[in-house]
């Protein structure tokens, strides 16, 4: 892909988009709150298919484990919405991260994004918003090379250029996933996590007064934080990033970050990034604007 090919994929698209999620569902309650808002933007966004990610921590007992608890869970977030007929677009990903760089793994998701990718046209690009580890994306580019020129990867992942590591779940599961994803030349929108998305942090009480009881899904989505709170041992007064939201916002026509391009990173395996200033160049987010996205949020939600 030429770079300005990729510069021109970069710019924030205009008009009725067609979307597919990667999201670890389960890992924690934010995905299911970015999976809500993408089906709620339906204005613009236009959701092609859903891929379960791996993932494994406390929820998890295995990235297998993670993975189909994750398709579990965009079933159930589907069936509260009453949006069961995405359900025959679900698809379950990668039961393992990258054996290598040089290595895909095969799954049904991989499979899929390849097909829907490689039948788009070259004006059309397909949007890959991925909020877990990028496992299934990075698969998807081995098996087929030809897909960079067919898709633009919005990704929520690492942490920003000034923190002081990129020891950051979505980003150290598979470090090799990422160094695929980010060597390849695909275009890439990177919207870090502490630094910059970290700012886009909520509370019970606002929960409570934007949500509760509008539909069975708001309440879900408030008890589901409240029990993850007090499961992770927060004090009472405390506040949780909705960190996943702001990837899907980035598809959308409103004001809700500021961005830049910067060269590409190249994430290494001792969690820290290095940076080619002679690689491409990406769209690099650095600033949330919290209060207006938040409208939005809570606003589509409820409804």
């Amino acid at each position: 892909m030429t770079e300005e090919k990729r510069m021109e994929r970069l710019k924030k698209p205009k008009g009725q988009i067609e979307v597919v999620l990667d999201t670890d569902t389960y890992n924690e309650i934010d995905d299911q709150f970015a999976l809500a808002y993408l089906i709620k933007s339906e204005e613009k966004l236009r959701l092609q298919a859903i891929y379960a990610a791996p993932f494994f921590n406390h929820h998890s007992e295995s990235p297998e484990d993670g993975m189909e608890k994750s398709y579990a869970e965009i079933h159930k977030v589907l069936k509260l919405m009453g949006k069961q007929e995405f359900c025959d677009v679900v698809f379950k990903g990668s039961k393992e991260y990258l054996p290598s760089e040089k290595k895909p793994v095969e799954s049904p998701a991989a499979r899929d994004l390849i097909e829907r990718a490689m039948g788009r046209a070259d004006d059309n690009p397909l949007y890959v918003v991925a909020i877990g580890a990028i496992t299934n994306i990075a698969s998807a580019i081995l098996m087929e090379p030809e897909i960079i020129e067919k898709i633009v990867v919005v990704w929520l992942g690492g942490n920003s250029r000034e923190w002081k590591d990129d020891r950051e779940f979505n980003a150290y599961q598979d470090i090799a996933a990422d160094r695929v994803v980010f060597g390849s030349g695909v275009p890439v929108v990177q919207l870090p996590c502490m630094g910059v998305v970290s700012s886009f942090a909520t509370t019970g009480p606002e929960l409570e007064y934007w949500l509760r009881g509008k539909n069975s899904l708001c309440d879900y989505l408030i008890d589901n934080t409240i029990q993850e709170a007090e499961l992770c041992g927060q004090p009472s007064c405390w506040s949780r990033a909705i960190w996943d939201v702001t990837a899907v916002a980035w598809l959308l026509d409103e004001d809700f970050m500021e961005e830049r391009y910067e060269h590409c990173p190249v994430p290494q395996y001792d969690d820290k990034w290095a940076i080619n200033k002679t690689g491409h160049f990406i769209k690099y987010v650095y600033g949330i604007n919290r209060d207006r996205l938040f409208e939005d949020l809570f606003k589509k939600l409820a409804k």
